[in-house]
């Protein structure tokens, strides 16, 4: 038996795809890139897909089975930057998990529109089923995600002058890519309220000059002071990080977020 494919329409369809289980895997782990990183990781992934598809070896079913895993992983390298091995299988099998209820919700609503339609309707339809879809998941993501707001991070700073601690909720950003300059320590974002409550602990020569660039602005200069320790309280576990680095900046931290911190992902690292 032999099946005639499309390969403009497959790329299409498995494009359209990787946009929306993309969006849903960034939401899941609380990932963000930028809308052109998302559609360029969506295209790449097709294109991957489509390759894997005329490979002359082994059943269509089962060379797409083999590419799932690190064509997904190549996609969360690509779009969200996430370029720990461990991180990456988990990314992958997130992606997986949105693809199982995705496709899921596609299948029942065209099992019932095809019974309506008689059967007609097919690429556009699909299409359409498909941006519907994600819509549901969407939203009931929302929900689930607005409930979970304890999953956050909680960064504890001892204070000299107060002689005490101090907690902050830290929102862990996988698109932070901040770094020293000179030795490559990663940068973390505080709140300017936050600063001012841990004062003491800025150091003027523990002074860092990080140079940044962000949506509507080409680069500028943020100020960051090296901190001797931190702990981070995750998921049942404690870490502690000596001589982090700490930058000064509100961008991203409105005075309406849950988080006063946005942590870089390198230090969740063993």
């Amino acid at each position: 038996m032999y099946y005639k494919l499309y390969i403009d329409s497959v790329f299409i369809l498995q494009m359209t795809t990787n946009l929306y289980l993309l969006s849903l895997t960034g939401q899941m782990l609380r990932c963000t890139a930028t809308r052109q990183r998302i559609w360029l990781g969506a295209a790449a992934g097709a294109g991957m897909s489509c390759v894997c598809l005329v490979l002359p070896v082994f059943t269509v079913g089962v060379r797409l089975l083999l590419s799932a895993v690190p064509v997904s992983m190549c996609m969360m390298w690509f779009t969200y930057r996430i370029y720990s091995v461990r991180r990456l299988f988990a990314a992958s099998f997130s992606m997986a998990a949105a693809g199982f209820f995705f496709g899921g919700v596609m299948i029942w609503i065209l099992n019932r529109l095809r019974v309506v339609l008689k059967g007609r309707g097919g690429f556009l339809l699909t299409l359409i089923v498909g941006a519907f879809s994600y819509l549901i998941l969407e939203i009931i993501l929302k929900v689930l995600m607005k409930r979970s707001k304890d999953h956050l991070r909680i960064v504890r700073f001892y204070v000299p002058a107060l002689k005490q601690e101090i907690r902050v909720k830290a929102f862990v950003d996988t698109g932070n890519h901040l770094v020293d300059p000179i030795n490559g320590v990663p940068v973390s974002l505080i709140s300017e309220k936050a600063a001012q409550c841990m004062a003491s602990c800025l150091l003027r020569e523990k002074y860092h000059a990080i140079p940044y660039r962000s949506v509507g602005k080409k680069n500028g200069i943020l100020s960051a002071y090296e901190l001797p320790e931190i702990v981070i309280e995750e998921e049942g576990r404690t870490l502690r990080r000596e001589h982090v680095i700490v930058a000064v900046c509100d961008a991203g931290i409105s005075e309406e977020s849950d988080y006063q911190m946005i942590l870089h992902p390198g230090l969740l690292e063993n």
